[in-house]
């Protein structure tokens, strides 16, 4: 995509699972999450690449993940030109990704590397396209459980999709969905909501998420996910603002044949065309149903006006 900057990669043409995580003000723990997730992986198989997406991180996260790479030629890094956010820095990821199975988590430890297993567990033993993490209880004080339960409601009263409660980033996908998700090409998206809509045969795992560090999910930045999630993924709300405009208009015009309603007299409705005289005006003035010659602002100082420009109103 046109947000990567660098892309430093040894590509291993036999790999069969890809790690996929994000690094933002991770250079603490990198080394710690790249040692579990490779301990982790083992476990699976031997044929394995661990993808580290720098997205903007103001830390040295960069410099540790290619001290990494410089360590172990499965490390595969992707700067991206600046801070894009979550959604995309994982996007990219994914993209990058060659495994027959892709594993996606979060790098602050947050999700234990060691779930891997059990993830892999259930989705070869019962035969499932992607197992996706889930809280057993959501973490935090009781506004942070608050906030966070008015957040979901907010998205499953005007999502089109129903979002599973108290997802998690960590979960095992096979080749197959992972293609179809990144074939996806919205400009903005959110990826719960892309989750949702790839289908394929899903099912969640319940695990515990730690608590290592404070959240960053302030009440407003909540309520900006929230409206960002609707408005890029719902036509409920399309619905729900053309009904309104409907009753609204429908209510209006049997007040106003019903005399319940009127224009006031200091109401006018001003049309310009300003043709060939862009500083002055030129138009008819009407006032309660009269048309008479214009009057200064400063004449009817209650005398409302909306311009209408050529632009919007006539053709040439």
């Amino acid at each position: 995509m046109t947000w990567i900057k660098r892309s430093f990669a040894l590509r291993d043409p036999a790999v069969k699972l890809s790690i996929v995580a994000t690094l933002y003000r991770s250079a603490r723990g990198l080394q710690e999450f790249h040692q579990r997730c490779m301990a982790a992986a083992a476990a699976t198989t031997d044929e394995v690449e661990m993808i580290l997406v720098d997205d903007g991180s103001p830390d040295d996260s960069l410099d540790v993940a290619l001290a990494l790479q410089a360590d172990d030629p499965r490390v595969i890094v992707v700067e991206l030109a600046r801070n894009f956010g979550h959604h995309k820095a994982m996007m990219t990821g994914l993209q990058h990704a060659t495994g027959d199975l892709v594993f996606l988590l979060d790098s602050d430890l947050e999700e234990p590397p060691e779930a891997l297993s059990r993830f892999h567990a259930k989705l070869e033993g019962e035969g499932w396209d992607v197992v996706f993490g889930v809280q057993r209880a959501r973490r935090g004080g009781f506004f942070e459980r608050i906030t966070g339960k008015i957040f979901y409601r907010i998205i499953e009263s005007l999502s089109d999709r129903s979002i599973p409660q108290n997802l998690l980033t960590a979960r095992l996908m096979r080749r197959d969905y992972v293609d179809a998700l990144i074939a996806h090409q919205d400009r903005s998206f959110q990826m719960s909501d892309l989750w949702v809509l790839t289908g394929f045969r899903q099912a969640p795992m319940e695990m515990e998420k730690l608590a290592l560090s404070p959240t960053t999910y302030s009440f407003a930045r909540r309520i900006r996910m929230a409206v960002d999630h609707v408005t890029t993924t719902s036509t409920r709300l399309l619905y729900l603002i053309f009904y309104c405009g409907l009753a609204l208009s429908g209510t209006a015009h049997w007040m106003f044949d019903r005399g319940l309603i009127s224009l006031a007299d200091d109401l006018t409705i001003l049309v310009s065309r300003q043709v060939n005289d862009p500083g002055g005006v030129a138009g008819m003035i009407y006032a309660s149903g009269k048309a008479r010659a214009p009057e200064r602002r400063s004449d009817r100082p209650h005398t409302h006006y909306l311009r209408w420009h050529r632009e919007h109103c006539f053709k040439n």
